[in-house]
């Protein structure tokens, strides 16, 4: 029994030094299929350069970037709570247990048998004219069709395997990167709808105050009838204002929660300035070759091409000979009593070769749909760094323009506040009619909008330029969670 056990040990041992061989082609990254510089022009110009020795953004914890308390702790529920997120999360378990699978195939199976066998032998077949029965017992270790992976193919599985996992983590990092974005970008929102909601409010006080006014002069005989309805059209338009932002806000309020997953605590819902809990840390700028590899969509896609690679391997070991082993050892004897005594040792060892002369064109299919499969991961590989890099400087050309928006916008909010100023003054002294006051107000109420729209895309285009930059919270695995890479 001993000896039987070592000899299977021996065999499994030699068959895992014989199997080293791979079809796969080398693995080679294809080139980006971009420009080594971001594009540059007017658009670009107000784009800040970034210190020689800042961190790259896919270092950048989101903590460190968000720096608002609140928004922070909305995040904090978001990555707990998210559906998708934990999908995604959900989608590397699965993917690791196809691994192991894959992996285990590396190895040779060993299995307990202990197994009885009778049969009985009729009166007239026997020579003593008597009906017997024979009966024999079996125990030990068994060795089931193990293949000696000469030419990889085992191998190559483990590897797609394993850029698969690796896959599915890089799409866990792109979904929780995105969900930091939309959480920011979706609270940013429901602060700047907070803010049209009380500008309305303010405009509706302010201009009902002017149209009161105007009636008194009307019922009094000073001003004709059109400047009260004009005040009128005034109030009215910000009182339908003030309705759409109160359901808006609602509305903002339940994106929120669906980000989150859960309702978002009442107090930590916004409740100050855009301008004050979105001072966003400055992002660094780099080479599109650096910036776009440490995203990881770009990671994915690549894992997804190393994978197809590795399937190459896979599909060339095929015109190749397989060797399987068949082995076991263990003690057999004609009585259960008997079965582990002394003499009573056995083996069995039944190497197959198989070795393929005519499938009708299978097998050179199958190596065609790989290299096709392959090719597709290229354009795949290079469309996810072309779509990166286009985001990124669709990004940045927003970024270049938005300080000379914001201040083009600011001092029209000023010029129009004092030509609204000047205007409502001559109204009030009977020097003009009401008209050119609603003029220059509606002017002033248009101006304010365009302002708080204004600082809304600036601090999400900070969100923007942070998720296609590549960062976000990247947690490692635990490092009994880690995939491996098979040995050998």
């Amino acid at each position: 029994m001993k000896k039987s056990v070592i000899t299977m040990a021996v065999l499994a041992a030699v068959a895992t030094t014989l199997a080293g061989c791979s079809l796969a082609p080398v693995y080679e990254r294809p080139a980006q299929p971009v420009g080594q510089a971001w594009p540059a022009g007017d658009a670009y110009k107000g784009v800040p350069a970034a210190a020689a020795d800042a961190k790259p953004v896919s270092q950048i914890q989101w903590r460190e970037y968000f720096s608002d308390e609140k928004l922070r702790k909305v995040i904090e529920l978001a990555l707990v709570n998210n559906r998708d997120l934990r999908v995604s999360v959900l989608n590397i378990e699965k993917a690791k247990a196809q691994y192991n699978i894959d992996t285990a195939a590396l190895l040779p199976k060993l299995s307990a048998n202990v197994s009885q066998s009778a049969s009985r032998t009729p009166s007239n077949m026997t020579g003593t004219g008597e009906a017997a029965i024979n009966r024999q017992y079996n125990g030990g270790l068994v060795m089931s069709s193990y293949e000696l992976d000469f030419f990889g193919k085992v191998r190559n599985q483990s590897e797609a395997g394993l850029q698969t996992y690796l896959g599915t983590e890089e799409a866990r990092r792109t979904q929780q990167i995105t969900l930091v974005s939309e959480v920011a970008n979706a609270y940013l929102t429901l602060i700047a709808d907070q803010q049209r909601l009380k500008l309305a409010q303010n405009t509706l006080k302010s201009q009902q105050t002017s149209y009161d006014l105007s009636k008194k002069r009307f019922a009094l005989g000073v001003v004709a009838g059109t400047d009260m309805y004009d005040a009128q059209t005034s109030v009215e338009t910000a009182r339908n204002d003030a309705a759409v932002y109160t359901a808006q806000v609602a509305l903002d309020q339940n994106a929120l929660t669906l980000l989150v997953g859960s309702a978002v605590p009442a107090e930590l819902l916004p409740t100050g300035e855009l301008e004050e809990v979105t001072q966003l840390a400055a992002i660094p700028a780099g080479l599109p070759s650096d910036l776009l590899q440490a995203r990881p969509d770009v990671q994915e896609a690549e894992r997804a091409l190393r994978a197809a690679n590795a399937n190459i391997g896979v599909a060339r070991a095929a015109f190749f000979p397989s060797i399987s082993l068949t082995a076991s050892g263990g003690s057999a004897s004609t009585t259960l009593s008997g079965l582990f005594k002394a003499g009573s040792s056995t083996w069995s060892f039944a190497p197959a070769i198989n070795l393929p002369i005519f499938d009708g064109g299978v097998n050179r299919a199958n190596l065609n749909i790989a290299k096709a499969d392959r090719d597709i991961s290229v354009a795949q590989y290079e469309k996810a760094v072309q779509t990166a890099f286009r985001e990124v400087a669709d990004a940045l050309a927003t970024r270049g323009t938005l300080d000379e928006r914001l201040a083009s916008q600011q001092a029209l909010v000023e010029a129009s506040q004092k030509s609204y100023t000047i205007n409502e003054a001559r109204y009030n002294k009977g020097a003009d009619s009401y008209l050119n006051a609603l003029v220059s107000q509606r002017a002033l109420y248009t101006a304010q909008q365009g302002l708080i729209s204004t600082r809304l895309a600036k601090t999400s285009n900070a969100v923007t330029l942070y998720k296609v930059l590549g960062g976000g919270w990247q947690p490692e695995l635990p490092p009994q969670q880690q995939p491996q890479q098979p040995q050998g």
